[in-house]
C-alpha cells in the first residue's frame, strides 16, 4: 500500500497547477477517475494502481522513464511507458507509434489504458464544449479501445463494468 499513496503523491506533485486540455478539469482529478475505473474493474494489482496514478507523468512533466523505475520499480515503469505518447516525435509517427505501442502492450497497461480512456470520455462534457466536439472525442478514444478492449486479464481485473460503461458511451455518442 506504501507505493500506491507514494505513486498517488507523486503524481499529485507533478501535476500540480496542471488543467488538462479543456481547461477545466484538473490533470490529479483526472488521474483519480482512472484510479476509480481500475477499482470498479476489481483491480488490486499495485503496480497497475500505481501506474494508474503515474500514467501521465512522463507525457505531461519533467519525469522520465528512469525516475519512475528507481522510485516504483521496473514493472511500473513499464506500464507507464506502454501508455505514454512520445512527444518528440512529429503528431502523425507519435500516432502510428502509439498505436503500435497500444497494441503490443501487456495486459497490465491495456487495463490503465481502459481505466483511462473510460475516465477522459466521461470528463469530456465538462469542456462545456459541444455534442459535436463531445463525440469526436468519443470517436478518437474508440480507436484506441479497439487496441486494447480485447485484453484477457485473467485474476488482474474484471471487465464487466468496463464493457458495460463503454456500451453506455456508445449509445450516447451514436447518434
Amino acid at each position: 500500500m506504501v507505493d500506491i499513496v507514494q505513486a498517488r503523491n507523486f503524481a499529485k506533485k507533478k501535476h500540480v497547477g496542471q488543467l488538462r486540455k479543456n481547461g477545466k478539469t484538473t490533470t490529479f482529478s483526472h488521474l483519480q477517475d482512472v484510479v476509480k475505473n481500475l477499482k470498479k474493474m476489481k483491480v488490486t494489482n499495485e503496480d497497475i494502481i500505481c501506474a494508474g496514478w503515474l500514467h501521465d507523468t512522463i507525457e505531461d512533466t519533467d519525469t522520465d522513464f528512469d525516475m519512475i523505475k528507481d522510485l516504483f520499480g521496473k514493472s511500473v515503469a513499464d506500464i507507464v511507458v506502454s501508455v505514454t505518447k512520445d512527444n518528440r516525435l512529429p503528431k502523425k509517427q507519435r500516432e502510428a507509434k502509439y498505436a503500435k505501442d497500444l497494441r503490443a502492450s501487456n495486459a497490465k497497461a491495456k487495463l490503465v489504458k481502459i481505466a483511462d480512456i473510460l475516465a477522459n470520455v466521461n470528463d469530456a462534457p465538462n469542456a462545456g464544449k459541444n455534442a459535436y466536439w463531445e463525440k469526436q472525442q468519443f470517436v478518437k478514444k474508440s480507436k484506441y479501445w479497439s487496441y486494447v478492449s480485447g485484453v484477457k486479464p485473467g485474476k488482474l481485473a474484471e471487465l464487466t463494468w468496463a464493457k458495460n460503461e463503454w456500451k453506455r458511451l456508445e449509445e450516447k455518442y451514436s447518434n
